[in-house]
């Protein structure tokens, strides 16, 4: 019996210890360690959330945890083009999508679109009209494509095929209105009451930047019962707090964005499943394991591993015996992932990326999440120090050098401006606003690629020697506002390169395997879209490297 009692006594005590231990931690926590004030608390003061632990992985997202590889290590290089120079990088941990992007999932951006800008309206048709792929790219002059340029966007028989005839410019759209889309749900989830309600309102659609610098400009009035704030708190003499979600909440997540080259090569390759210790034992030529495409397997062998052309007129097998499955897309998720759970990421369509491609990588200056195409800017500011939003009446088209018209900015957006010498004067990191041709492609090193003497003669010798000496054709307007295009019909043009084209990566249903090495790199301009090229999206890891913090290193 008095040991019954003992340990009953026993466990008392250590119940206690926890408990104590427990509350000691919870209050230490809402207390700063810089001042000892009270964080968190109900008389106001400083509001921050203590109980975050980590970033929550978007939908659609994988998690691929950053590392050190080799970029443009190639297993092949017939073409010799010195385009796939090898050299170390470092990837800091971000997210990715599982898949490209699919016809369903852009089609859901275009209906939003057509509810907040109904293309009806003259002032909004140039919205809509811009974002729509181009679905004559899947015609041929001597094929007979048209079931697809009629159906392969729209009929659910397509809706989980990746998205395809998209230009570099609409797939930086859609991922900027997805970031707004995840974070409204965000907000709405973790019952912060600013959603708009109703009727669409063009010029007060939800816009995370303008959210979380002025989020009182985008209340839509006061909000139903059930939709009630419950993180207001209202201190003793009445005053409200947590009204709204801000940076320090943890709830807005980053921006879903293009992937940059890197970051997609190194995500295609997977490389943990060679990795021992801190070293990659062997090479990978595809995101699968083995020098080969057809799985080894029993239950599949013989099977192709991705989605390729694999001959002359071999788009997908003989009849009854398709190798690949598939004669153009095939739907996503119909290959096995590679080590980070992607799919897809050789073959089935080729994906754009951020970066403005150059032949080279400049890695003597970078070897840390490179990326080529910066353009830095800032909110620009009205007389009375507030933030100019657009406005229906606001909104600046742009023609392409296509001849498509786009809008450069929506209504209920922050208009961005070019930063000046207030951000960049005596800086050393950045000194201007545009740094895309920064080491590369400026004056200097443009001008001939006989001679990278200082003198400006030199530039005038001879137009054929310039390095980036693309095309230059144009667009114009006539006085009625019709578009004038003239081509850029000179044979002196050395090379198709400029500010414009961006790098595409990966093999597509169209290409031979050659193409389907990750290291592998093409470009193309950033207006124009094929029947191969789709996308997928990307977003930065906040915080730790690691999900699992506790993981042996070694």
């Amino acid at each position: 019996m008095k040991k019954v009692v003992g340990i009953k006594f026993l466990f008392i005590i250590a119940l206690t210890i926890v408990t104590v231990g427990c509350k000691k931690s919870s209050s230490s926590k809402n207390t700063s360690r810089a001042t000892g004030w009270d964080i968190n608390s109900r008389d106001g003061g400083f509001q921050y959330n203590t109980d975050f632990i980590e970033q929550e992985t978007s939908p659609g997202l994988v998690f691929i945890e950053g590392g050190t590889f080799t970029k443009g290590r190639v297993q092949d290089d017939v073409m010799h083009d010195w385009n796939n120079t090898p050299n170390q990088q470092h990837v800091m941990s971000f997210y990715m999508d599982e898949t490209e992007v699919t016809n369903k999932m852009y089609l859901e951006y275009l209906d939003w679109i057509k509810q907040y800008y109904p293309p009806s309206e003259p002032n909004y048709r140039a919205i809509y009209n811009g974002a729509i792929p181009d679905t004559l790219v899947w015609r041929n002059r001597l094929g007979y494509d048209e079931v697809l340029t009629e159906n392969y966007l729209r009929h659910p028989a397509y809706g989980e095929y990746p998205v395809v005839g998209v230009s570099w410019i609409q797939a930086v759209e859609f991922s900027k209105w997805r970031t707004d889309r995840v974070n409204e749900l965000n907000l709405d989830k973790n019952g912060y009451r600013e959603i708009s309600i109703g009727e669409p309102d063009p010029n007060n659609a939800f816009n995370t930047d303008r959210y979380t610098i002025d989020p009182s400009s985008m209340d839509t009035g006061e909000p139903d019962t059930k939709r009630r704030n419950r993180n207001i708190t209202v201190d003793e003499e009445g005053n409200e707090s947590g009204i709204y979600a801000n940076r320090e909440t943890g709830v807005l997540v980053p921006r879903y964005r293009l992937p940059t080259e890197t970051e997609w090569e190194y995500a295609a390759l997977g490389l943990s499943e060679v990795r021992e210790y801190n070293l990659y034992r062997g090479r990978k030529k595809y995101p699968w394991d083995g020098q080969y495409t057809r799985s080894e397997k029993r239950k599949i062998k013989g099977d192709q591993l991705a989605n390729f052309k694999q001959g002359k007129g071999d788009y997908g097998g003989i009849a009854g015996w398709s190798d690949d499955g598939a004669d153009i897309t095939n739907a996503v998720k119909s290959y096995a992932p590679n080590d980070f759970g992607l799919y897809d990421m050789a073959g089935n369509v080729a994906e754009w990326v951020a970066d403005v491609y150059r032949p080279t990588i400049d890695d003597e200056y970078n070897d840390f999440n490179y990326y080529r195409g910066n353009v830095y800017t800032k909110n620009a500011i009205n007389e009375d120090g507030t933030v100019k939003v657009i406005t229906s009446d606001d909104i600046i088209y742009d023609t392409l050098p296509n001849g498509k018209v786009v809008a450069r900015n929506l209504p209920g957006e922050i208009l961005q401006i070019p930063i000046d010498e207030n951000e960049t004067f005596q800086r050393t990191n950045f000194n201007r606003s545009n740094e895309i041709n920064f080491r590369d492609g400026d004056r200097r090193s443009s001008r001939q690629y006989e001679n990278f003497s200082d003198d400006e003669d030199l530039a005038t010798d001879s137009e054929t020697s310039l390095m980036y000496n693309a095309p230059r054709n144009s667009i114009a307007k006539d006085s009625t506002g019709n578009i004038i295009k003239e081509y850029d019909r000179s044979n002196k043009r050395t090379t198709l390169i400029n500010d414009e084209a961006r790098v595409y990566k990966g093999g597509s249903w169209k290409d031979r395997e050659y193409w389907l090495d990750p290291a592998q790199r093409r470009y193309f301009p950033q207006y124009m879209a094929t029947d191969y090229i789709g996308f997928r999206c990307a977003m930065s890891r906040l915080g730790s490297k690691s999900k699992n913090k506790n993981k042996t290193k070694n």
